[in-house]
């Protein structure tokens, strides 16, 4: 079948992006990659883009379609062009571009290193032959044990457009797959490190990581069972931290949210005072409830 597509073309020599069309003769059963390839071998042979496995396994196929970042191996052609469609195809977002869609993924390594992706055992021999974990407990960390490291979560995070030094969702997915491991003993240190500037809660809770990842490993999930770990650590010193327990504290004394509380409990009462012009400001708005 013919198909049409367009893809952002980035020349990292000159700076220059251009957007660019592109027909290719593929069969029904082609997926984006398949695509991509065509293009390459029949019409241009300068396109630029990462591929290995084709089989969902790498992840060095990451790229954005229509603005969502996807795996092109994973994708159908047919789905994207469904309804006479013209997907736009450009480079990963929140990461350097090299060429065409071709990303740096050094930031990338680089925040991945920070959280120590390795067993730190907590044992100073095996018990046994080896020390064998019951099921149900490496079950915790399933999810996370299926990242393969693509950086579709981290193209679509919002805080991380914001802040390019916060961790990530691979990152801190990654720190979690280590925190929720039985066999490792640095659980506390881990948690205090992950709980630092720019750590677990400078999460946006948007979701998006979620949505993108072609792996199921729901990263934002990750990171909420990080801070309910950090809290049960009694790290609880960052102002995030404060904010999540005041939520739990509230609506397990009552049964609802006490606004009014919040901002003191949270950002403490000298910082309270503080806004409270702010806060008047939102009155006519009916934005502050009622004190009482």
């Amino acid at each position: 079948m013919k198909v049409e597509l367009k893809i952002w073309r980035y020349d990292g020599a000159t700076g220059q992006k251009a957007l660019r069309p592109y027909e290719v003769d593929v069969s029904a059963e082609a997926t984006l990659l398949d695509t991509l390839d065509a293009v390459k071998d029949k019409v241009d042979g300068s396109l630029a883009y990462r591929k290995s496995c084709r089989m969902m396994i790498c992840g060095s196929c990451g790229m954005r379609v229509n603005g969502g970042a996807v795996l092109a191996c994973k994708t159908r052609i047919a789905d994207l062009v469904a309804d006479g469609s013209v997907p736009v195809i450009s480079a990963m977002g929140n990461l350097p571009v090299v060429k065409d869609l071709v990303v740096d993924m050094a930031p990338f390594w680089d925040k991945m290193r920070s959280v120590e992706p390795w067993l730190q055992p907590g044992y100073d021999q095996a018990t046994e032959i080896e020390n064998i974990v019951e099921q149900k407990r490496m079950d915790v960390i399933h999810k996370e044990s299926l990242c393969i490291n693509c950086g579709c979560c981290v193209s679509e995070c919002n805080s991380m457009e914001s802040d390019p030094d916060f961790l990530g969702p691979a990152a801190l997915a990654k720190g979690f797959r280590f925190v929720g491991d039985t066999r490792d003993g640095a659980t506390v240190e881990r948690l205090e490190r992950y709980s630092e500037a720019h750590g677990i809660w400078d999460c946006t809770r948007c979701y998006f990581c979620n949505e993108r990842c072609p792996k199921g490993v729901d990263p934002r999930d990750a990171i909420a069972k990080l801070g309910a770990e950090a809290m049960k650590a009694g790290i609880d010193r960052d102002m995030g931290a404060r904010h999540a327990k005041w939520f739990v504290t509230s609506a397990k004394t009552t049964g609802w949210l006490r606004e009014t509380e919040l901002v003191p409990k949270t950002q403490g009462v000298v910082k309270a005072i503080k806004e409270i012009k702010f806060a008047m400001s939102l009155v006519p708005k009916g934005k502050v409830p009622p004190p009482f």
